[in-house]
């Protein structure tokens, strides 16, 4: 019990930092990086608790996939970071008035949380033998929460179209001959053949 508690509060404080630094980071390979340490360890977290296959889903999905698709899109991208920094005044107002309405909201729910007259008897969760851990979650995400998991969708195919079209290139700037000019050419126009001297360049 003392080693499981102990396990709970390092992976906690791992996750917690580790969220923190990917907005202190000014770096965004470094952002993207310490994500992916808060993906690992809420991932244990969820082992720790009992649910696995949320754990290993967590895992082989964003660290895997969404991680990984940041990673080489912040790499791709050409962005003027240095003119990002010298606009953040400017948009620091609306900024702040968004956060301070997400830190009031967040501050609401927890308060409705923990208030007494909101503790309601949970129900009894089915044994493993006769409701499996994955089953009992496609049950609910299948029946209960149907809706929110093709809105989830909808908005992961944005994303990646966002991004395809983010790092896509205009014909101008496109390196390489079409497929049909690749085909045309002819050795003689490809290779050309000097004869050098010994020790000189060409």
């Amino acid at each position: 019990m003392i080693l499981e508690a102990a396990a709970f509060y390092f992976f906690a404080s791992v996750c917690i930092t580790s969220a923190l630094a990917v907005i202190i980071a000014r770096n965004p390979v470094r952002s993207v990086l310490f994500l992916i340490l808060s993906f690992c360890s809420a991932a244990a977290l969820f082992i720790l608790l009992g649910a696995e296959f949320l754990g290993l889903i967590l895992i082989v999905v964003y660290v895997g996939a969404v991680a990984v698709l940041f990673l080489f899109v912040v790499m791709m991208l050409d962005i003027d970071f240095a003119e990002l920094r010298l606009g953040l005044l400017k948009h620091l107002p609306v900024g702040g008035l968004v956060g301070l309405v997400l830190l009031t909201e967040l501050v609401l729910v927890l308060l409705i949380t923990l208030a007494p007259s909101a503790t309601k008897p949970a129900a009894p969760a089915p044994p493993l033998d006769v409701t499996p851990n994955t089953n009992a979650i496609g049950e609910i995400l299948y029946t209960d929460y149907f809706f929110f998991f093709q809105v989830a969708g909808i908005i992961l195919l944005v994303a990646m179209i966002g991004a395809i079209v983010l790092t896509l290139r205009p014909p101008a700037q496109r390196k390489g001959l079409p497929p049909a000019e690749q085909i045309a050419r002819s050795p003689s126009e490809s290779v050309k053949k000097r004869n050098l001297i010994s020790r000189r360049g060409i």
